[in-house]
Formats: C-alpha cells, structure tokens, sequence
C-alpha cells in the first residue's frame, strides 16, 4: 500500500508540475498559425503505446505449508497497449505484456528454497479519464480488469519436481500522462497497480509444498505513442 501511495503522489506531482509548465510555455509562445503542432486526443480516435515496464511484484501476505513467505523477483520488459476513445476525456485501454520472475521460498523450516521459474502474461483492460486532452500535458487516471496467466513454468530441480502456479482474474488502478511532442506523437509515463492472488503447487524432495501470495506487481513503465 505504501508503494501505491507513494506511485500516486508522484504521478500526481509530476502532473500538477508539468501542466503548469506546458500551460506557462503556450501562454508564452507567439501565437502560431501551424495546427500541426500537435493534435491532442479526440473522440473517435486510437493510440498504440510503446513502453517499458519495471513489474515489482510486492509479495503481500504470502506464507507456505512449510512456513516462510513467497519471494518473486523484478522484472523489466517491453509492453504495448491500444486505447480507443470513446468521447475527448474518457478512454478504454488494452494492455499486454509478458514477464520472467524467478520464484523463491524465504523462511522455510529448511531455509531459503529455489522453487523455480515461471512466465507470466497479464492481460489488463482499463477505463480511463483524461484530463486536459487538448493540452500537450494531459494526465490520466484508470481503473479495470486484469487476468494474469502463468505458463512455461520450471521448477528448480532436483529439489522442486514439480511447481505450478494458479491462474487468476484481480482489479487494477492506474495513474500516468502523456505529452504531445508534436503531430501525432506522445510521450508517456505510466504507474498501474495489479491486484493479484496466487496459489502455487509444488512437489519437492520433502513431498508435497502449497504456497499462497497476493503478488500485486506494481508496473512503472515510460515509453512513446501515436495518436491515429
């Protein structure tokens, strides 16, 4: 939680700051007869962002049958996303992605346990509000759907024979903002909080091993996009 918040009173920061910059710079600039500048958003209209994405998974309230808690690794990674916009401020928003974390167990009665490796596809839709959508700076705060997907998993052999992970469906909020550099070009920022329980099965050299975690990856992404 307090990594949300603190996502949040950046992203919030950052906004605030750069429209009144963006806002300070068009109230100083000759006036200009060349609408190509830049087009804002629009009703009717797509965008197709390029990020990339740091996802931290945040491991919250994860425990084991042998004791100890769930430990999954960061992990950096490209992601696309499409938005469509329904009127000027209000966008629905695909999001797609696909990351490596490796997984441990901390804390075990028989200590630190490499569990294995998994891949993961978390395919997230939002509905989005954007503020200023005719302005350079235009922020944005969403909320939606995620359903995460866990496969090409590995366990750590020999002590792990066999691990799996639990598919699942969880909320996600979001907070980011673009800026129109010119034409029909974005660049962006972007903060998401990922609401995700798991259960992972895993049979060991000790015998069988079940473990529980809420992951809730926290995904900070920056990238460019093109307003169609």
């Amino acid at each position: 939680m307090r990594r949300i918040l603190m996502a949040t009173c950046l992203v919030g920061a950052m906004s605030l700051s750069g429209h009144a910059f963006a806002q300070a710079v068009a109230t100083s600039a000759p006036a200009s007869t060349d609408t190509s500048a830049f087009v804002g958003k629009q009703a009717g209209t797509f965008m197709v962002r390029l990020r990339a994405i740091d996802v931290i998974p945040e491991d919250n309230n994860s425990k084991t049958s042998v004791g100890g808690h769930v430990d999954a690794t960061n992990q950096m990674a490209p992601e696309v996303d499409f938005s469509y916009f329904i009127t000027d401020n209000i966008a629905a928003e695909l999001i797609a992605a696909t990351t490596h974390h490796n997984i441990k167990a901390v804390g075990t009665a028989v200590g630190t346990v490499d569990v294995g490796s998994t891949m993961v596809l978390p395919p997230t839709v939002t509905l989005q509000y954007h503020f200023f959508p005719h302005d350079r700076f235009s922020p944005y705060l969403g909320a939606g759907m995620n359903v995460t997907f866990f496969y090409d998993t590995d366990p750590s052999r020999p002590t792990v024979t066999k691990f799996s992970l639990d598919n699942n469906v969880g909320a996600a909020l979001q907070a980011g903002f673009d800026y129109n550099i010119d034409g029909h070009w974005f660049a962006n920022f972007d903060v998401k909080q990922i609401f995700l329980e798991t259960k992972a099965h895993m049979s060991t050299v000790l015998g069988k091993v079940s473990a529980t975690t809420n992951l809730d990856p926290l995904v900070i992404g920056v990238g460019i996009g093109y307003r169609f």
